[in-house]
């Protein structure tokens, strides 16, 4: 598995989410869906991103 670091600020899209957790595409809109996941955020009209902040308090939740 890659390493990869979190920026302290900023919103991530799908793929830098993809990169840290072990989801496909459909199963981590499935965890949103179910709120197993983080809400993201609307940014533009065809732009969904995470709040890095809610990435890192979901790790911390799950005990990353």
């Amino acid at each position: 598995m890659k390493s990869f670091t979190l920026p302290e600020t900023g919103f991530m899209r799908v793929p830098g989410v993809l990169a840290i957790f072990p989801f496909s595409k459909s199963s981590l809109w499935l965890a949103v869906k179910e709120n197993r996941f983080p809400q993201p955020v609307k940014i533009g009209p065809r732009i969904t991103a995470w709040r890095v902040e809610d990435i890192r308090q979901h790790i911390a939740k799950i005990g990353g």
